[in-house]
């Protein structure tokens, strides 16, 4: 049996194998303490029932136990928690399975993005350029979506991937792309008055190297907002900044950074939820955006707006000189409202999520914000 992270986005340290017993870890690399991202490949198994246990002083299995594929990460599967015992899982390889991988969550990587634009290639309503390139020479995409004339009537700005490991969140993001694409009402909104810009994989060398990204030394992609000298190491970051400068010369109506939360436990970390800044006015705006996505969504995820995060409680109590996206949006006066979601791992609730579910959430979140802009939210109703 051979066991190894040679592929995008693996992340494994093989401790030891001894008979039907595999010890691995996560391997942290630059990050501070502790996180939990892993992802590998198991070659030679088939036919037999292995027990892969995991060295770490928490938790690395979530409440749906491991994401599993079959057919080399096309698709991905919940094993299930009646795999889990304490911090190890059993996974019994079918005969003639001789590639199987496994991951702490359900990946999202360069080949999904492509997937999901082949799947709208040719629709006018979806560009595609390159933001920036890496510090590892990597293309850091940037899609285009919606009004694409410069005769929008609203410009959004939406960022995922800050931390590369939180790959639950793409799939949300794919949800909003898709609302303004899709060949409905909803759609034919957004492509007659919205222009979407959306930067995919903001720390593209982690997500393809397999990184956890969190907390990275000596900080992370979204601590990087703040001006020079405290800011500016990582190139999409310093991009993104001149992007949404020069939206904002027309104003940014709505920005959001989308991300994942701790792996379980807690209404924090099973929910979706905002998050805010010090910055009450934007904070006003998010919670009556999360009323109207309360009342109005029809996908199968529950969302609350009571599980908002407002600033100054639990984790939400950073207020130094770095910069997180949202609250360098929040600073900035041609930013109507700006804040960061977060999109759970393996269960929203007592709901498992999948991409198609967090999917249409994120088309529930695209119908929500029509409505917000519109109608709820005084200052952007007088553009109507």
């Amino acid at each position: 049996m051979q066991i190894d992270c040679d592929f995008p986005g693996g992340n494994v340290i093989v401790r030891g194998i001894g008979g039907d017993t595999a010890r691995i870890s996560q391997d942290i690399r630059d990050t501070e303490g502790f996180w939990f991202y892993w992802s590998f490949r198991v070659r030679g198994a088939a036919g037999r029932t292995v027990t892969f246990a995991f060295e770490a002083k928490r938790s690395l299995l979530g409440t749906r136990g491991p994401c599993v594929s079959t057919d080399g990460g096309a698709t991905w599967n919940w094993l299930g928690i009646e795999s889990v015992k304490d911090n190890s899982f059993t996974y019994t390889f079918a005969d003639g399975a001789n590639e199987v991988y496994f991951a702490v969550g359900l990946p999202y990587l360069e080949t999904n993005l492509r997937a999901f634009l082949a799947r709208h290639k040719g629709n006018p309503a979806l560009k595609t350029s390159v933001l920036c390139r890496s510090e590892g020479g990597r293309d850091v995409e940037l899609l285009h979506a919606g009004r694409l004339d410069g005769s929008e009537q609203y410009r959004m700005l939406f960022t995922c991937r800050h931390h590369s490991c939180e790959a639950m969140a793409s799939y949300a993001l794919e949800g909003i792309l898709e609302a303004a694409l899709a060949p409905d009402e909803l759609g034919a909104w957004y492509r007659g008055r919205v222009a979407i810009a959306a930067v995919p994989f903001v720390d593209k060398d982690g997500v393809e190297a397999g990184d956890q990204g969190k907390n990275r030394k000596p900080y992370d992609h979204n601590r990087d907002y703040s001006e020079p000298p405290d800011g500016g190491r990582y190139a999409s970051v310093t991009a993104i900044k001149a992007l949404a400068r020069e939206t904002g010369k027309k104003g940014v109506d709505f920005a959001l950074d989308l991300h994942c939360p701790y792996l379980k436990n807690g209404d924090s970390n099973e929910q979706l939820y905002f998050v805010g800044s010090p910055q009450l006015d934007h904070w006003a705006r998010v919670e009556r955006l999360g009323g109207i996505l309360e009342k109005s969504k029809r996908g199968p995820l529950p969302y609350e707006v009571r599980h908002g995060l407002p600033f100054g409680k639990l984790w939400n109590d950073y207020n130094g000189p770095l910069k997180s996206f949202g609250r360098w949006m929040t600073l900035q006066p041609w930013a109507g409202t700006a804040t960061s979601i977060e999109v759970p791992y393996a269960n929203c609730g007592e709901v498992t999520t999948s991409p198609e579910n967090v999917r249409a959430f994120g088309r529930d979140l695209a119908a929500a914000l029509r409505t917000f802009l519109t109608t709820e939210n005084t200052e952007h109703a007088e553009k109507k």
